[in-house]
């Protein structure tokens, strides 16, 4: 997905944010955005947007010296979902269809990103489960494509939501190789964050390589192109990963809520919806 003019806000936006998560600091602050500013005039719109969001949290953490603006946030994010893991347990294992409740949770979980808002309330979006429905919904061809498999690539997303993939993980029951960020960008999960949620417990956890907020495929370690390519099965969760794949040959199941309406637009749905696309 290409970076569109309407992102350009958006990235001076974040990097007030992230800035402000640091430091008070207006000369700080204003020479980050100076730096991000510059940056526009370099960036073609080929690019797209978690490249220039790699370059903004780096410029961040280069400027005022903190590796993990998000680390505290991420860590109660983790925590708060891990309070609840019994009961979204439940809920799954009294379900009628275990494995489409668990995708409902993981999607619903997309919800927590700082990247984009702080503002959610998670309890009342899993309590609108029964009447949740996708814009986009390719689900008979996801369980074809599991029920084949013998391998599955999931590419994680934001810190907090890693907890309802482990859940979605042990509800496929399939061998799951999970892929994080390399380092810290927004509240992304690095396997620091990952192995907090259990990830570990249920899965391979590898980094791709790359601390862009989105999988980069140009950006990515051998490793995890490997995997990429030789997986059976690919999942990929969040608006920066459909970002940076949406235009792989290869099929992707993208999990998501169009929270930018940049990104629904090029879906073709509305804001805020859920998305579980085969591409």
């Amino acid at each position: 997905m290409k970076t569109n003019f309407e992102c350009f806000p958006c990235f001076v936006e974040q990097a007030l944010r992230a800035s402000r998560m640091v430091t008070n600091d207006e000369r700080t602050i204003k020479e980050i955005l100076d730096r991000v500013g510059e940056r526009f005039r370099e960036i073609p719109l080929t690019y797209t947007p978690p490249e220039m969001g790699d370059y903004i949290y780096r410029t961040v953490r280069e400027v005022t010296g903190v590796k993990d603006p998000y680390q505290v946030m991420k860590k109660e994010s983790i925590l708060q979902v891990l309070s609840i893991y019994p009961f979204l347990e439940k809920m799954v294992a009294n379900s009628d269809d275990p494995i489409l409740t668990a995708i409902k949770l993981a999607t619903i979980g997309n919800v927590l990103d700082f990247g984009i808002s702080r503002k959610y309330d998670l309890m009342e979006e899993i309590a609108k489960i029964e009447n949740m429905e996708f814009a986009i919904f390719h689900y008979d061809t996801f369980r074809e494509q599991l029920e084949n498999s013998s391998s599955v690539l999931f590419i994680g997303d934001n810190a907090g939501e890693t907890v309802f993939d482990k859940l979605l993980i042990e509800t496929i029951r399939k061998p799951v190789t999970y892929v994080v960020r390399e380092g810290p960008v927004i509240n992304d999960a690095t396997v620091e964050d990952a192995i907090q949620s259990g990830i570990d417990q249920v899965a391979e956890i590898i980094s791709s390589g790359s601390s862009a907020p989105g999988t980069i495929l140009r950006f990515c370690n051998k490793e995890f192109l490997h995997r990429f390519s030789q997986a059976d099965l690919v999942i990929s969760k969040g608006q920066g990963n459909y970002e940076g794949l949406s235009g792989t040959e290869r099929q992707v199941f993208f999990l998501l809520r169009a929270k930018c309406p940049v990104i629904a637009r090029h879906i073709g749905v509305k804001l805020n919806d859920f998305i579980m696309k085969a591409s």
